[in-house]
């Protein structure tokens, strides 16, 4: 479309400020999307066990999710894990093939800091495997999945990757990983730290992360 205006224009446009024009004009392109989510083996999958249980605190639920971050040339994976009740980003990580070994690593590292009650996944390779399985078992924590075709079940991790998208990717033309991780790095500090979130009464993720916490521990 770019290249289309500029060669029928008098005047020069750019990449950016078209796709701006055509965001709030609502124009999307429509192309296949990366499918994130086949399963390795069904014997690894779990039942989805969320459906009567009210989130009240931190760590009893975190919600893990896999999105694909488009780049000038090629696109990366994001793995993050996020606390259902305060909407806080534990972790993250970013990998360029789709191996079960960058959602392990992240995984490792955010259960040494806390251990959540539930982990919660769609059916996807990097969940239905054995070592997935086994790594949260091994630490104590119990491991749900999201009805085949059900995505309303991990909508707020959904949610997360369309914010992300529309405030940071969509407006940048990211050219390296080294680009992107900058751009992640700083955008995550903002989202947990900074940015007021509407459903917990306008204060940032991370004050309602922390200060649920320390209240558990002191009560």
């Amino acid at each position: 479309m770019t290249d289309w205006l500029n060669l029928h224009l008098e005047e020069a446009v750019n990449r950016k400020r078209i796709y701006r024009i055509m965001r709030d004009m609502g124009i999307y392109a429509i192309y296949p999307a990366p499918n994130l989510s086949k399963r390795f083996h069904a014997e690894y999958v779990k039942p989805y066990l969320l459906r009567k249980i009210k989130v009240s605190r931190p760590n009893q639920v975190w919600g893990v999710d896999i999105t694909y971050i488009p780049m000038e040339k090629g696109f990366m994976y994001l793995f993050v894990i996020i606390d259902w009740y305060s909407r806080y980003i534990v972790d993250y990580e970013l990998s360029i093939t789709l191996d079960k070994g960058f959602v392990l690593n992240c995984m490792r590292r955010a259960l040494k800091r806390n251990k959540p009650e539930i982990v919660n996944s769609d059916q996807g390779g990097q969940f239905t495997n054995p070592d997935y399985i086994r790594l949260l078992e091994e630490n104590k924590v119990r491991v749900s999945m999201d009805g085949k075709g059900q995505r309303l079940d991990n909508a707020g991790t959904e949610r997360y990757f369309r914010t992300l998208k529309y405030d940071r990717i969509y407006v940048y033309e990211i050219r390296t990983p080294r680009e992107l991780r900058q751009i992640l790095n700083e955008y995550m500090l903002v989202y947990n730290h900074k940015r007021p979130h509407d459903s917990l009464g306008g204060v940032p993720p991370a004050y309602e992360y922390e200060s649920a916490r320390q209240y558990a521990l002191t009560a």
